[in-house]
Formats: structure tokens, sequence, C-alpha cells
């Protein structure tokens, strides 16, 4: 089971089509969307906030903190943030639970499970890199949605599916997704 939190920054394409991906590889999923995402979904991407959800085997209110996903009873080999925001980061890098994304990254770091975090902000402040390394810190992989042209991408998917399948190589998921350096 891997968790997939799609929060308010820009990137949204990058949670769903990592959904899509998990859906091909037959891994069971959830998904947890905030509602600044919802936004950036139906602003963003071709895609409607039903639709993202329908990807997911099982979906929880961003709201719920009685979801059973918050629990560290609950069975999840890894939660992957996609994009994550600022706001999100921080929350997460100061212990602050106030919603299902941030209770299931406190959840999941605690827990020692795998946390990738899925960064979506340029230029980067000083605080910014600072949370980032508190996280890293704690265990969470930070993987910055920053293409590779190496693999002679020709499209802007391939660019998303290159950081997609390195967000399946950093939850131990064999892939294809993009050209390995050779």
């Amino acid at each position: 089971m891997i968790i997939v939190a799609i929060t308010g920054a820009s990137g949204a394409i990058y949670g769903i089509r990592l959904l899509e991906a998990l859906n091909e590889l037959n891994i069971e999923n959830s998904l947890v969307i905030s509602d600044a995402g919802k936004i950036v979904i139906e602003s963003e991407t071709e895609y409607s906030v039903e639709e993202v959800i329908a990807l997911a085997d099982t979906y929880y209110d961003f709201n719920d903190l009685t979801a059973s996903i918050n629990s560290g009873s609950f069975k999840a080999e890894a939660l992957a943030i996609v994009p994550c925001s600022m706001k999100t980061l921080s929350s997460i890098a100061n212990g602050y639970g106030a919603n299902t994304i941030t209770r299931v990254a406190d959840v999941s770091l605690k827990e020692r499970r795998t946390t990738v975090i899925v960064p979506r902000e340029t230029p980067l402040r000083s605080i910014h890199l600072q949370n980032m390394l508190t996280l890293s810190q704690e265990g969470a992989v930070i993987l910055p949605a920053m293409p590779g042209f190496y693999s002679s991408h020709d499209s802007v998917d391939d660019q998303i599916n290159f950081i997609v399948g390195k967000i399946l190589d950093s939850l131990k998921i064999e892939n294809n997704l993009y050209k390995r350096w050779e």
C-alpha cells in the first residue's frame, strides 16, 4: 500500500501520473488531496478532481484527522507527497499535523516508513532548505521535480515520466518510465 498525497503546489500532474503508474503496476494505493491541490488539479490539468480520485483504490478526506491512515497501526509501505507545497513541507518539518496529509506524514516518519517528498518551489528561501534538511535528517527522501536531460526527453510527458520513475525508484518499485543512464 502506497499513500499518495497531492498538495496545492504546482505540478499536480506528477501525483496524477504516479497514481496511474501504481495502477499499471497493480500496486494498491490510497490518496489524499488538499483543498488547494483540488484547485491546482482543475487549473493545471485536463483531469477533474473526481477523475483523479477514481485512480485511487481508497480516498481519504483532507480534513479527516480520524482517517485510518493517520494511525501508526495502519499498514502502509510508503508515502509520497507529490507535489509538496512549502506550507505542507514546513508543517511536516515542524511536527504540525493539522490535516490528513501532515498527520500521515508525521506517522510515516515516526514509523520509519519510506517517505518521499517532491517539493515544488523556485527559488528557495533558506527556511525552505532548512525544512528540507530537517526532513532529510529524519529519513525522508527529498526529491525535487528536477528533470534529467541525459535521457533525450522529447516531450513534457517524458519529463513527467522521468520524475515519476525517480519517485518509484525511491519507493523501491521496479519501473521502466524513463531511460536509465548507460
